[in-house]
């Protein structure tokens, strides 16, 4: 689809299974299909990790 005058296309939002920090002072969190362990620990805080779904943008 073509846009003009300088548009971008629209990011469609996608709901996604992530993985997010439990820890009340991080705020981290990563997708589920970027993670290298079964279970992670959080990249900022080393804190567990908990799994949820989140709308965000969709990556291609």
């Amino acid at each position: 689809m073509a846009f003009f005058n300088n548009e971008k296309e629209p990011v469609k939002n996608v709901e996604t299974n992530v993985w997010s920090c439990v820890s009340d002072d991080c705020q981290g969190w990563m997708r589920e299909n970027y993670s290298f362990h079964e279970e992670p620990s959080c990249p900022i805080c080393q804190s567990e990790m908990k799994k949820e779904i989140r709308v965000i943008p969709e990556l291609k």
